[in-house]
């Protein structure tokens, strides 16, 4: 595996979120752990796409791809909860931005795997350093191995283990694994999402498709950060007016709830999230036929020499994305205008099916 980036400080255990006051899905002071089987899942997944309609990408090897994405980040996933509420050897890396030792280890079951089963690959990964190159193909795994640290410190189980595969600077594939409920969410951003859930008899899978509907759901519900509240977004609440705020950590687990209809609408409009925030979350919720770009209503790009998503991202179903995005664009037009940040143009020669993807996102604002 690639070695770990800079040197970091003891983080502030204080600092730290409280546990969440709303009832869990699932005990989440002891997620699973080593007791899942990760074979029989891949294999319920893998014959879940194959049973699927023609929707599914018939490029050779994404399926198993997706398969290869889930599996890795199953095993993240296994790794991480062996440190749950344990001794974390807890990090800062800089800006209230800790890191532990389930980080770590997630990161390197993680690699194993994908540098095993694909060795010509690149990878990023947010405990690693950036690789020399995109590797052979424009393909480039992106991966968060543990997103929503302060929320496995707080054990309020909501974190997840993000893989994503990005191919010419374009989501392609991602599996987001949410260990507290023992749910993993995987798709493909142009051929479906599924769901598999643990269960005693063993795993279950359900396609993720959400429905068309024209009409703005009343009322909205708007999945927040627990850990970053932003002005702007109580600018964007109050204009929406009828809301009902979903409040979870972790990118990935705010895309799922979108995915499963559970939730309308995410938007955070900073500067400072990153490839492996998005990427992953990005493809499984395009997949489930949601909406994902930037908040400035751009595709998001992978790939890039600095890994910053500059205007943040704006996830929806269709029928929030027609209610939200004329509101949001005024709520962030200064900001937007002025420059958020950070950002580039893929380093790698762009596929033509990326234009076609750009031309549907802007047509979609």
């Amino acid at each position: 595996m690639a070695g770990r980036g800079p040197s970091v400080a003891t983080f502030d255990r204080s600092r730290a979120l409280p546990p969440s006051s709303e009832p869990p899905t699932r005990d989440t002071a002891s997620p699973p752990s080593s007791g899942i089987d990760i074979a029989s899942r891949r294999l319920a997944l893998e014959r879940a796409i194959r049973e699927a309609d023609s929707g599914v990408p018939e490029a050779p090897g994404r399926r198993e791809d997706l398969a290869l994405a889930a599996h890795a980040a199953w095993a993240g996933g296994v790794a991480a909860c062996r440190h749950y509420g344990g001794d974390l050897d807890i990090r800062d890396k800089g800006d209230d931005d800790p890191v532990t030792a389930a980080d770590h280890a997630a990161n390197a079951a993680i690699l194993e795997i994908l540098h095993g089963r694909r060795p010509d690959d690149a990878v990023l990964s947010e405990e690693s350093r950036p690789p020399a190159d995109r590797g052979r193909g424009g393909r480039l795994w992106i991966v968060d191995p543990l997103d929503g640290t302060k929320e496995f410190i707080a054990r309020n189980g909501e974190f997840s283990v993000m893989v994503g595969l990005a191919e010419d600077g374009r989501a392609v594939l991602g599996a987001v694994y949410q260990p507290a409920t023992d749910r993993l969410f995987a798709g493909f951003s142009r051929g479906g999402a599924w769901v598999v859930a643990g269960a005693p008899h063993g795993p279950e899978v359900d396609r993720l498709a959400l429905p068309a509907g024209s009409d703005p759901p009343r009322p909205i519900r708007f999945a927040r950060s627990r850990s970053h509240p932003d002005e702007r977004l109580c600018r964007l609440s109050d204009a929406l007016g009828d809301i009902e705020e979903v409040i979870s950590g972790s990118v990935g687990i705010k895309c799922a709830l979108v995915a499963q209809g559970l939730a309308d609408l995410y938007v955070h409009p900073v500067p400072f999230l990153k490839e492996w925030d998005t990427c992953a979350p990005e493809a499984v919720l395009r997949g489930a036929g949601g909406t994902v770009t930037d908040c400035a209503s751009e595709p998001l790009a992978y790939g890039k020499v600095d890994p910053v998503q500059p205007h943040g991202i704006f996830a929806a179903t269709e029928a929030a994305r027609r209610a939200a995005r004329p509101i949001l664009r005024e709520v962030v037009r200064g900001w937007i205008d002025a420059g958020a940040g950070g950002g580039d143009e893929p380093r790698a020669t762009r596929d033509p099916r990326a234009a076609d993807h750009d031309s549907t996102q802007r047509s979609e604002a």
